[in-house]
């Protein structure tokens, strides 16, 4: 697969010609319905506190992204994400990345950590998902309402403009169509070797705590919970202040000389 990388879907926390080499990586891959900028300044506080080179993307369709080349997507669209991304991380010449992947993001890591296990030294997911759940479609038919009887289809537009309805239809048909309840990435787990943090709230309105159980347990590599009361889908927004304490100590734990 060859890959042409669009740097406005890139963002830096320096210069890319910059990038410290001996420094680790983070790379930051957003929900199903996000971008760059909805990451607001998560990252940059990241990369103060730990010193690592921070990159973050939007993928096709998203925020300033080119549009979707598809009008409906197929249910292997994470794993294609997955190896868009080590495509990147080959291109860019990255060494000891650490993947950081909110929602479909932590899908995206997981299968990037599996599938590839030499790009990757350690990843952080948040509500990530490794099979449907009756939680998950609850949750994307209440947004669906939402997005029909509120303001979140304009709050969107911010942020994604005139591909507003394609990003939420593609992502709400997906997940809510029939061929889809059976997509299941648990076979993949016990390929990533690497060390993980799985973080979820504990009122996650996309999932159960069923999902981090089953990536603790299936990856070979070091795998800790991190499971945050009264707080749901985002942890990096509703409780920054634990999620980067944790994150912090992660990465020190796994990339000592960064």
């Amino acid at each position: 697969m060859d890959l042409i990388i669009d740097k406005q879907r890139l963002q830096f926390s320096k210069s890319p010609e910059l990038l410290a080499p001996e420094k680790a990586t983070v790379i930051f891959l957003h929900d199903s319905l996000g971008c760059v900028e909805l990451w607001k300044d998560f990252p940059k506080q990241i990369a103060l506190k730990t010193g690592c080179n921070i990159i973050s993307y939007d993928r096709q369709g998203y925020g300033k992204s080119a549009p979707f080349i598809t009008s409906k997507r197929n249910n292997d669209y994470l794993k294609e994400e997955a190896y868009i991304l080590a495509k990147i991380i080959q291109n860019l010449e990255l060494k000891n990345v650490i993947l950081f992947g909110h929602s479909d993001g932590g899908s995206i890591a997981l299968l990037t950590a599996a599938l590839f296990p030499e790009k990757v030294i350690g990843i952080i997911t948040e509500g990530a998902h490794v099979f449907v759940e009756q939680e998950t479609i609850n949750g994307i038919k209440a947004t669906v309402l939402a997005y029909q009887n509120t303001s979140l289809k304009e709050k969107l537009y911010k942020y994604h403009g005139d591909k507003t309805d394609t990003v939420f239809r593609l992502w709400a048909e997906t997940w809510l169509s029939e061929t889809y309840q059976s997509w299941n990435i648990e076979e993949y787990l016990p390929k990533i070797e690497c060390p993980s943090l799985i973080i979820q709230g504990e009122k996650d309105e996309y999932g159960t705590l069923d999902q981090v159980n089953s990536i603790v347990k299936n990856t070979s590599g070091y795998s800790k919970a991190l499971l945050i009361p009264d707080i749901g889908h985002t942890p990096h927004k509703e409780n920054s202040e634990i999620v980067i304490k944790n994150v912090i100590s992660f990465i020190n734990e796994i990339f000592p000389s960064h």
